[in-house]
């Protein structure tokens, strides 16, 4: 069985453009390794506590000696991470708001980036231990970034995940969405998800 992590993050849910797109991505997948199953988190729907003093404090204090609400957010962290190990694949529904990613998807980046865990620091720099799968970075913006100094969300998260040990990286643009020919430019996108599956 095929394990597939699904982030969804658009302010719009299911009919945004990003978690459409991503849908029909998966679809494609489940098509291609049959048995498949699917975790989804919908991080705009149902939103991570923003990363504070609060979760770094519930993590370095010792289990037995955790408050119930330390336990809590340890418990959230653990899980998340746990998810991220357990895919073969990571699908991320990224839209650009602002030049940069979601503010619900910063919250699980800052949650799922833990030293010891999912990277470690080592006498050559740091490492990543995140290893042998695939990420699907689906990213939807209104004007044209690609490449550009525009672009706050792809550098980063391409940037964040090879730190926690990623190398197989695709990313399916779908860009001037908010400009005259909305349409062709979403058409043009699913049109290169199976492109982007055989590469």
């Amino acid at each position: 069985m095929t394990k597939i992590l699904q982030l969804e993050t658009s302010v719009f849910g299911e009919n945004g453009a990003s978690s459409r797109l991503s849908r029909t991505l998966i679809e494609k997948l489940a098509q291609i390794y049959g048995d498949v199953e699917i975790i989804r988190r919908a991080l705009a729907s149902e939103p991570l506590p923003h990363f504070s003093a609060e979760v770094i404090t519930a993590l370095n204090t010792p289990a037995e000696q955790r408050s119930e609400e330390q336990a809590r957010l340890t418990q959230l962290a653990d899980d998340l991470i746990a998810e991220l190990f357990a895919a073969d694949i990571l699908v991320v529904a990224a839209p650009m708001y602002n030049f940069g990613i979601p503010s619900t998807l910063k919250a699980w980046v800052d949650y799922v980036a833990r030293a010891g865990v999912t990277f470690r620091y080592t006498e050559n720099g740091a490492e990543g231990l995140v290893t042998g799968k695939t990420l699907y970075l689906v990213t939807t913006r209104g004007g044209i970034h690609k490449g550009l100094k525009t672009d706050g969300a792809v550098p980063f998260l391409q940037t964040y995940f090879e730190f926690l040990g990623f190398t197989d990286i695709r990313t399916l643009y779908a860009e001037g969405l908010n400009m005259s020919g909305r349409e062709e430019q979403f058409a043009i996108a699913l049109a290169d998800i199976e492109r982007l599956i055989a590469a």
